[in-house]
């Protein structure tokens, strides 16, 4: 069965539910996350988590699996020893065990009753994402235009060989990566892609740029489906969201992490605003135009739970 296109899925409901945060699910699960690759590392050491966490997610409502494909790259997997095409091979396999993950869900009846046919997204993290030092949160890496695109170029390739559904290009500090990683998919017209920022605060992306001018730097482009922010605190989602609605008619995206921070330089999780009834903030994101609403770091399956029973509520 052909997955429909995003924008059918959302004529059809409405919304989408994205899935929640992988990592999170993985070392919950056990797997061992200590690693430049970070859950691309479980793509070598023990692809059935992933699998059985894109599963998961789907039980849990998600309309949408994100690949673990967002730290992955060529220099990543050639620092374990793994070759070009071992590293490709790799990348495809992150699309491809979400793809699994989706046909057991949707073959059990008891789970997909009722639902609509999930998609499956190729997670594209930013540069930074593979420097394993927060970089992702801050942009300005120092490196030239060419060396982002011949970091970015093979990595897309991968993913495509095969075939997703669509593109999360994500967790993005910079509007000029942003802008560099779309025109990189000029080979691949039938893909669309959501583009979601990071950000430093409710006015500026990562790496400074305020968020009404990086929103209008890729919401043009016709290749994008949706556009938003990821990995931001909760409590800075609905002005993010009024700001970009400010600028764009294209449907937002908006997936929060838990609240807490993360300590790049200790590598651990800072605590940060506290419990976040996720439920309610999906219904007040959705009336600010959010209409791809999920979690990213320290959420779980209960999390998108609560999301999808949220939105399924009768408005008020």
């Amino acid at each position: 069965m052909s997955a429909p296109p995003l924008a059918e899925l959302l004529e059809s409901q409405g919304y989408v539910v994205l899935d929640g945060g992988l990592a999170t699910e993985l070392e919950r699960r056990g797997a061992d996350l200590a690693d430049p690759l970070w859950s691309a590392r479980q793509l070598v050491e023990g692809p059935d988590f992933i699998r059985e966490v894109h599963e998961a997610y789907f039980a849990a409502g998600a309309d949408v699996a994100v690949s673990a494909s967002y730290q992955a790259s060529i220099a990543g997997f050639a620092a374990r020893g793994i070759g070009f095409q071992d590293a490709v091979r790799l990348m495809a396999l992150s699309v491809e065990l979400a793809k699994e993950a989706r046909e057991r869900f949707w073959n059990d009846p008891s789970r997909a009753g009722g639902r609509a046919w999930p998609l499956v997204a190729a997670s594209i993290g930013p540069y930074g994402a593979s420097l394993a030092d927060g970089s992702e949160y801050r942009g300005n890496y120092g490196v030239s235009r060419q060396e982002l695109a011949d970091f970015h170029r093979p990595r897309l390739a991968a993913v495509m060989t095969a075939r997703p559904d669509l593109l999360a290009i994500e967790t993005i500090p910079s509007a000029e990566e942003a802008v560099l990683v779309l025109e990189l998919l000029a080979p691949w017209p039938e893909i669309r892609a959501w583009v979601s920022f990071t950000c430093q605060d409710s006015s500026r992306i990562g790496e400074g740029t305020p968020v009404a001018d990086a929103i209008a730097a890729v919401a043009g482009h016709p290749l994008v489906a949706a556009v938003g922010f990821n990995c931001v605190p909760p409590s800075l989602a609905e002005e993010l969201l009024a700001g970009a609605a400010r600028v764009t008619a294209r449907p937002l995206v908006i997936y929060p992490n838990s609240g807490e921070r993360w300590d790049a330089g200790r590598r651990r999780w800072i605590p940060g605003e506290g419990p976040f009834d996720f439920g309610a903030g999906a219904r007040r994101w959705r009336e600010r135009g959010a209409r791809l609403i999920g979690g990213c770091c320290r959420t779980g399956p209960e999390t998108i739970r609560a999301i999808r029973a949220s939105l399924q509520l009768p408005a008020d």
